[in-house]
């Protein structure tokens, strides 16, 4: 039962982008997390369910209500706990998971939900979830793109909320698109390894050139560019999916959110912090129930491969997987069979790092239309996330000698799901 204590990125535009970025400005003015630079990195993979997934057809059914539709419950490896009949593999693992049924967001906006579930705050310019952890789970010497957004071409607008806000370029997310690697990985045809050695020589001499009467600052960003460029060069068969098995492409499913979510395991293990994969179209204003078979069907099956994959490696005991919409649907069925947009009684799922396995915390009343237990608000969630991976989610950023909270002071973790 509910248990309730209280891009395609170019790396040419990458490296135009991130040669803007403030990498000296931003400070951090108290300790983050107690792991030693040897200590696994701890990570975060976000599964973003964009459009927003009913609850009624996920974590939380209510059948035979007005309200429930057409799907029964099935029972769950937690006893006296149900989820809709749609998630058959994940049922059997729900004892590994961490259900929330109380979100209370109040945003039933597609681009409104987007930012506030990403960053925590509905007030702009705030760096979302990717971006926060890659700044703060970064180390010296990291060469990698500390986030990486993975998803299909031609998404809606509302997908496109902005990344790294005050931290600057450094931090915005590399995007992948179609499962394809970003341009311009390898040097062009025509340039020879002696020309580029010669380039980079030119390039080392002006820097110290300019460094000797200037401020080193900008240069020293520049610098930092071309070292995760490289980086990222030397390293770009951590994009090539050709590597993985055809079993393996199998079992995650040849289908879009399938590749991609092997694409996610591929990055994590390079070390990547921050993964982002999104699942697009769970916005049914119509034919609700058969679009939620389609896209329940290709996350059930992935979703749990990939927590398989992750724990069988190791990696779910340093990875916090998170699998959340913007929002959820109404209760209420229109005329077109379908639910619109919800935000003040829904649900999500984490597993992995840092929180408490087999707890579904929070309820909503007997039809769905209200929280009755535990209300989440989304700056509760950014807190918990944080935490999960050992960051304090209640230091500061430091930024050109003013402090900003690295997460809205206003809400808090939420300590009943934290390990």
């Amino acid at each position: 039962m509910s248990q309730s204590p209280s891009s395609t990125l170019s790396r040419r535009a990458w490296l135009a982008s991130t040669a803007a970025a403030s990498l000296g400005c931003c400070g951090l003015t108290s300790p983050l997390r107690a792991e030693s630079a040897a200590s696994p990195r701890k990570q975060l993979l976000l599964l973003f369910l964009s459009g927003g997934a009913s609850q009624y057809e996920t974590w939380d059914p209510k059948p035979g209500t007005t309200t429930g539709g057409p799907y029964r419950g099935i029972a769950t490896s937690i006893p006296d706990v149900f989820i809709s009949e749609l998630l058959p593999h994940t049922a059997r693992i729900m004892d590994r998971l961490t259900v929330v049924r109380s979100v209370n967001s109040g945003i039933a906006d597609h681009f409104q939900g987007h930012y506030a579930l990403q960053s925590g705050r509905v007030a702009p310019g705030y760096p979302v979830l990717g971006s926060a952890v890659a700044k703060l789970l970064e180390r010296p010497g990291d060469v990698l793109p500390g986030y990486v957004s993975i998803r299909r071409d031609g998404p809606k607008a509302y997908t496109d909320v902005g990344d790294a806000g005050f931290l600057g370029a450094k931090y915005e997310g590399v995007r992948i698109v179609n499962s394809q690697p970003p341009a311009n990985l390898t040097a062009p045809a025509g340039v020879s390894p002696a020309l580029a050695e010669a380039i980079e020589r030119v390039r080392e001499a002006a820097d110290g050139k300019f460094r000797q009467n200037r401020d080193g600052e900008p240069i020293d960003r520049y610098d930092t560019t071309f070292d995760q460029a490289k980086g990222l060069m030397r390293q770009r068969e951590i994009f090539d999916l050709s590597k993985e098995s055809p079993a393996d492409h199998e079992r995650y499913g040849r289908h879009e959110f399938g590749q991609h979510c092997l694409l996610a395991r591929r990055l994590l293990q390079a070390g990547i912090s921050c993964v982002r994969v999104t699942h697009f179209d769970w916005d049914a204003h119509q034919d609700n129930f058969y679009w939620h078979q389609i896209r329940c069907a290709e996350f059930d099956r992935t979703f749990v491969t990939l927590l398989d994959d992750l724990s069988q490696r190791g990696m779910l005991e340093h990875t916090l997987v998170v699998a959340v919409g913007e929002m959820g649907r109404t209760p209420k069925i229109n005329n077109f069979a379908g639910r619109d947009h919800w935000g003040r009684a829904w649900s999500m799922a984490m597993a992995g790092c840092g929180v408490k396995p087999g707890l579904v915390y929070g309820a909503t009343n007997d039809d769905g239309t209200e929280v009755r237990d535990n209300p989440v608000r989304l700056g509760d969630l950014f807190h918990t996330y944080l935490r999960a991976v050992g960051i304090d989610s209640s230091a500061m950023y430091e930024i050109n000698g003013q402090t900003n909270p690295i997460a809205d002071p206003a809400a808090r973790p939420i300590e009943a799901l934290l390990a």
